[in-house]
């Protein structure tokens, strides 16, 4: 495991719904000390209600201090301009971050830097820090987002790859594009929080939350943020043609649900803590995946599809790349008629098949044990002067064989290192 590191990560908000970033910072957090830099200027706010509130929250975290977050994590929420067409605004927007970082390290123990970006489009901020790791960690096809400038946020990435000793990927669909422009991509799928959500098979079911035990079941459930690549007009429909079977979202909506109207058999229950996850899923009957296919969600690997599994779900899913590999427990459908049959599977499956046959397929890949295997990646890298003054955009120093332990003051040792897998 990486130890003994300042790890600076730039990432989204630390408020947001614990995702990937959360977990790998929080496991690295246990043997180093995590600057967490929540980062928002990757496009332009909109005239829209979310929009408006969510600058003000900005601003609000903005003018606070650094603060502890977590044992080991402090997070730092720097005023950027969220203008990334604009070359001004981001080189305005790494100074600012930088100088933020440096007041933050200067009162922190001296320690070897890592950086560990999270967003696309920082290639500036590279190499203003002395950095011994530049980590890209791609977690999305973020040019696919709505409201992002594709153009723009593909010519960062694209830099900010580059520019990086390491690049990340969560899914095979960004291993691939990564692989032919840059000599170390390494793909690595999310973890699971095994433990916490494995607690849903041990729960009584009296310990289902209200909100859920009085809703019919069988229940169908879908946990995670409610956006545009999540098809509503498939579960209106299905809603429509099963109305004894119930359909529930768990998370926050952050897109126009006009779709589900007049859906009695839809519940919109909103945003859950992370901790009351397990006890819903006891509530749930199958998990459920329903995203529309499209180029976005071509280069997902969800991280709810192995917290249902740990759960001891059933999952029905769209038919993405990341499912593949556990489809013993997961069933795959688009159109409506393959999704009805695909519920149906699945019911059949948790009433014939025991829940720790879907809990072993996901057993081994705790946050912990991809953590590990992530400072593997990183540590073996040979050991590079401090970034401090690569411009940014420049591939990284020439690969060789050499290996490093990440152990401050320890020596190269000779061995025979693979940069790409």
């Amino acid at each position: 495991m990486i130890s003994g590191r300042n790890i600076v990560c730039l990432a989204s908000n630390w408020r947001d719904h614990p995702t990937s970033k959360h977990h790998v910072m929080r496991t690295l957090a246990r043997h180093n000390r995590v600057l967490w830099v929540n980062y928002h200027a990757s496009r332009r706010p909109r005239l829209t209600r979310d929009d408006v509130g969510l600058v003000f929250r900005r601003l609000r975290q903005a003018w606070a201090e650094t603060r502890a977050a977590a044992p080991e994590i402090d997070v730092l929420s720097p005023l950027l301009l969220p203008v990334p067409e604009s070359g001004l605004a981001r080189r305005i927007n790494s100074r600012t971050v930088c100088r933020r970082v440096r007041r933050v390290l200067a009162r922190l123990p001296e320690a070897p830097l890592q950086l560990w970006l999270f967003a696309p489009d920082l290639p500036e901020l590279i190499g203003r820090l002395p950095a011994e790791r530049v980590v890209y960690y791609c977690v999305d096809e973020f040019a696919a987002f709505s409201g992002y400038n594709a153009e723009v946020i593909e010519r960062l990435e694209h830099r900010t790859a580059t520019a990086s000793d390491i690049i990340i990927a969560t899914s095979t669909h960004l291993y691939d594009r990564h692989r032919g422009h840059h000599r170390c991509v390494h793909l690595v799928p999310h973890g699971v929080d095994f433990e916490h959500f494995a607690r849903a098979t041990q729960l009584p079911p009296a310990a289902v939350p209200r909100d859920l035990q009085s809703i019919p079941r069988p229940i169908f459930g879908y946990m995670g943020v409610t956006a545009d690549y999540v098809d509503l007009p498939l579960l209106a429909q299905a809603a429509g043609a099963r109305p004894d079977w119930s359909f529930v979202l768990l998370g926050d909506v952050r897109c126009e649900t006009s779709a589900l109207a007049g859906s009695r058999n839809v519940y919109v229950l909103g945003g859950r803590p992370y901790e009351q996850l397990p006890a819903y899923c006891r509530g749930f009957d199958v998990g459920l995946i329903p995203f529309r296919m499209n180029r976005l969600t071509r280069a997902v690997n969800p991280i709810k599809l192995r917290e249902y599994l740990a759960a001891g779900l059933p999952v029905v899913s769209a038919p993405l790349e990341a499912v593949k590999s556990y489809a013993r427990a997961v069933q795959t459908a688009t159109t409506l008629d393959e999704f009805l049959a695909a519920c149906r599977r699945a019911l059949e499956l948790a009433a014939t098949e025991p829940q720790q046959a879907r809990q072993d397929l996901v057993r081994g890949e705790s946050w912990q044990a991809r953590v590990e295997h992530l400072s593997d990646l990183v540590q073996t890298l040979p050991v590079a002067a401090p970034a401090a003054g690569r411009p940014a955009g420049d591939s990284p120093p020439p690969f060789d064989t050499r290996r490093y332990s990440g152990k401050s003051g320890e020596r190269y040792q000779p061995v025979v290192e693979q940069v790409t897998s």
